[in-house]
């Protein structure tokens, strides 16, 4: 695999994500490219949820679904009860959070200058 065909597939991944995130009731899901701006990911996929018992059942979901391809997370950092779930895929790393912690950790503006890819309200 070229590098090109990387990024493809990482970018493939995010989308992924991001729709699973969708069907999962997440909200406010934003694929940042961060690619250009920093070295530990291709992309950031961030989304909201209601509470905790909803950031298990989508964390589970993606984990899930993901699996059925013999995608695995290499990290999982948080727990549900804290309001935020970080999985790392390697060039994807997704951020769910309850709006709370959303609110605290504002990833969006820490990231302003990456480029938009995918937003589902």
């Amino acid at each position: 695999m070229d590098g090109q065909e990387g990024v493809i597939e990482a970018a493939a991944l995010a989308r992924q994500i991001a729709e699973i995130a969708s069907d999962s009731l997440a909200r406010d899901i934003l694929v940042l490219d961060i690619r250009h701006l920093s070295p530990i990911a291709d992309y950031f996929v961030i989304s909201s949820v209601e509470n905790a018992r909803q950031l298990r059942a989508v964390t589970e979901h993606i984990e899930q679904e993901l699996a059925k391809e013999n995608i695995r997370p290499q990290r999982r950092e948080g727990v549900p009860e804290s309001g935020w779930i970080v999985l790392d895929y390697g060039d994807a790393i997704v951020h769910l959070f309850t709006a709370e912690q959303r609110e605290f950790y504002r990833l969006e503006e820490l990231w302003t200058d990456a480029q938009r890819l995918l937003v589902i309200q």
